[in-house]
């Protein structure tokens, strides 16, 4: 079934670490032996993998691709400008126009700087924290990519300085306590954090957050990646009235193209003339033209609703399913329509590796890409969503069954998962 991704794979580890130039998209979340490696094409909600297998994508190129694969607006868009140029040796007046559209639908965005990908923009963030207040410690909360000032905080610290390390300290969401208990320890340049990933602000937990931060004169960013595009067109913060002083997006925003931006008020965003936050390709032609129709088509067309009618018949009929079939003990979901969650529980004969490799080797047979998040597209229709649940209502009282009768490794044809670590 996958006899050809397994050969290509072998061919990759030759030349690339993990086969990949993504630790998500690796050899670390897809386990060898029942899963496909590499992709041929994509078209609207499915892909094809270079054995001809057919899926519908929940997985969505990690959430960055929200209208589908190979949307006609985007790519046209891209197509006209590639007849144009890609990059130059001057800024194109694109760059101004997708700064333009940025500040019209983000509350808190006066300017813009483009930038690659999430961790170009928070990296830059913290930069201006720092330059803007004079202080080196930050607080964080969430996942902010890979570079040392945050990936230092988490487990997949190998290489970072311990210098770093220490400046950097984790809070919990909807907990203001331990951003306080933080605030009187440590002198902040800002707040860092996914203002929603899955679950919602209890308690006006961001009014809070913002008044402890102010109060201490530290900046509040948020890293809107998920959240713009997704729950919101102008991110958490249009959502909940709640305006942070810097805010990065990215991920959506192009769909799949490679582009991100940091945006924030004119008196913050002003240190950028005096910082470096510099890149040759910041201004590339094809993923702002991208952004341009992405744009447009969210306003044209009901795209948020979409996620949140689709996501909300999903959760629905999946928590039913899981109550009906007295699954409750193993599996569980969080998270919100746009954007939402099967978990496994460990059990205690079985971690949760081992009922993960089980879980995806089925749902790879019967044609869905999944990790266990359900990364909605606008492609995604009412009738592929029946489909997954159909796959659910099939593979979720296998996996039970399997447990309680203690055959669960013996069914399982690959390697085992492991753990790579935990961002939220």
């Amino acid at each position: 079934m996958y006899k050809k991704s397994e050969q290509l794979l072998d061919r990759a580890l030759k030349s690339i670490p993990l086969a990949s130039q993504t630790f998500s998209k690796s050899l670390t979340q897809y386990p060898k032996g029942v899963s496909p490696f590499f992709i041929e094409k994509g078209n609207g909600a499915k892909i094809w993998d270079v054995d001809g297998n057919e899926y519908i994508d929940f997985v969505n190129s990690l959430a960055s691709v929200t209208l589908g694969y190979c949307d006609k607006d985007v790519d046209q868009a891209v197509q006209e400008q590639i007849q144009n140029g890609v990059t130059f040796s001057l800024p194109h007046i694109l760059e101004m126009e997708v700064a333009e559209k940025l500040i019209e639908i983000i509350p808190c965005a006066e300017k813009v700087r483009f930038a690659k990908n999430g961790t170009d923009a928070t990296s830059a963030s913290i930069r201006i924290a720092r330059a803007y207040t004079g202080k080196e410690h930050i607080a964080v909360c969430g996942y902010h990519g890979w570079q040392d000032w945050y990936i230092g905080s988490t487990t997949r610290d190998l290489g970072v300085p311990n210098s770093v390390k220490d400046l950097t300290h984790k809070f919990e969401y909807n907990n203001l306590e331990s951003l306080k208990k933080i605030f009187q320890d440590n002198e902040l340049a800002c707040v860092i954090m996914e203002p929603m990933n899955i679950e919602y602000p209890e308690d006006n937990f961001l009014e809070k957050v913002k008044e402890l931060t102010h109060k201490n004169k530290a900046l509040l960013i948020f890293d809107e990646m998920l959240t713009g595009f997704r729950y919101s067109l102008g991110g958490a913060q249009e959502l909940f009235g709640v305006f942070p002083d810097l805010a990065t997006f990215g991920k959506g925003m192009a769909n799949g193209y490679p582009l991100s931006a940091l945006v924030g008020s004119n008196k913050v965003m002003r240190i950028v003339e005096d910082i470096f936050f510099s890149g040759t390709f910041g201004g590339e032609t094809l993923s702002l033209a991208a952004a341009s129709a992405v744009i447009d088509k969210y306003k044209k067309f009901q795209v948020i609703e979409h996620f949140s009618e689709i996501g909300t018949y999903l959760l629905e009929r999946l928590n039913r399913l899981i109550n009906d079939n007295s699954l409750a003990d193993i599996f569980w979901t969080s998270g919100l329509p746009a954007w939402s969650f099967l978990h496994i529980k460990e059990q205690e004969k079985y971690n949760t590796f081992e009922i993960k490799t089980f879980f995806l080797q089925e749902m790879f047979k019967r044609g869905f890409l999944t990790l266990g998040a359900h990364n909605l597209s606008y492609s995604h229709t009412k009738n592929e969503i029946d489909e997954l649940l159909e796959a659910y209502a099939d593979v979720l009282p296998m996996i039970k069954s399997n447990i309680d009768n203690q055959t669960l490794l013996e069914n399982i044809h690959g390697e085992i998962l492991e753990p790579l670590f935990k961002v939220r």
